[in-house]
């Protein structure tokens, strides 16, 4: 892939069925205008059009055998896509002949080039009209062992982010069992294992967020033993999301109400992972509700 300074244009096609719709969403979320089945009549307007908008800086375009044109005229828009100054790659996504036919009994969607022949014909007829493309492609993605989050991975690696460097949004939140579990969390801690300061009087009525109440639930045996175990499990995990692409990464940390251990624990991660390069965020979701 070239690194120009100019625009940078993503055309995506392959087979259908390979996951271009889950590649242009990546694309999206590392900031790129998408634009899915462009008829390929509209690609030079396109261009023509991107002069001065500066939201059209990075493009990403799905373009397939949904046109009926875009064979044909693939040279006129790879002529047009790459005209000097821009930075452009084409990449081409394909899977394994079981795993297209799997994954149309799943979506129960047609095949652009079925008509009136079984899916099999209509997927060996698509791979063979592309062999004569290949070599035009950047780069080749076999998406029949990929997930979602791995083909994340691979076309991020691909485009150029350096994955480990890209800070990760991380949210840390304590939340209370009796209120129930965040949707949203990746990973979650029960920590009711550990010493409840609900139970002392002069502690039922602070939050984890003061040091005393802090102390009491994790200056003892079991609460340093976890905690020495919890920190190198994290600062090791963490970076793995990053270099997975992985967009945000959740933290939850549950006790029975939210107000005492999960907040003393969570303020405890929040300091673990300080020194990673990461965008951390602290909340506590029910410190309020009792």
């Amino acid at each position: 892939m070239s690194m120009t300074s100019g625009p940078r244009t993503i055309l995506l096609t392959g087979l259908a069925g390979a996951g271009k719709t889950t590649a242009l969403n990546i694309f999206e979320d590392m900031g790129y205008y998408c634009i899915d089945n462009l008829p390929s009549f509209l690609v030079e307007d396109l261009m023509a059009r991107r002069e001065g908008a500066r939201h059209l800086d990075r493009l990403a375009l799905v373009m397939d055998s949904r046109d009926p044109l875009f064979f044909e005229r693939l040279p006129g828009i790879m002529a047009a896509l790459g005209e000097p100054g821009h930075d452009f790659s084409l990449f081409f996504l394909k899977a394994d002949d079981e795993t297209l036919i799997r994954r149309f009994g799943q979506m129960r969607r047609p095949h652009p080039l079925v008509g009136d022949r079984s899916l099999a014909e209509a997927i060996s007829d698509e791979r063979q009209r592309f062999e004569g493309l290949l070599a035009w492609a950047v780069r080749e993605v076999d998406t029949t062992h990929l997930s979602p989050n791995q083909l994340r991975g691979v076309l991020r690696q691909a485009c150029g982010a350096d994955l480990a460097g890209v800070p990760l949004p991380v949210i840390v939140t304590s939340f209370g069992f009796k209120h129930g579990l965040p949707p949203e969390a990746d990973l979650v801690w029960d920590v009711r294992f550990l010493p409840n300061p609900h139970f002392q009087a002069h502690l039922k009525e602070k939050t984890g967020q003061e040091d005393d109440v802090a102390d009491f639930a994790l200056n003892n045996e079991v609460g340093r033993d976890f905690l020495a175990l919890l920190e190198p499990l994290l600062t090791f995990m963490v970076p793995q999301y990053q270099r997975a692409g992985k967009v945000s990464l959740t933290i939850a940390v549950g006790c029975t109400g939210g107000k005492h251990r999960s907040v003393a624990v969570s303020r405890r991660i929040a300091q673990m992972l300080s020194g990673l390069d990461i965008e951390l965020r602290l909340s506590h979701r029910d410190i309020g509700k009792e």
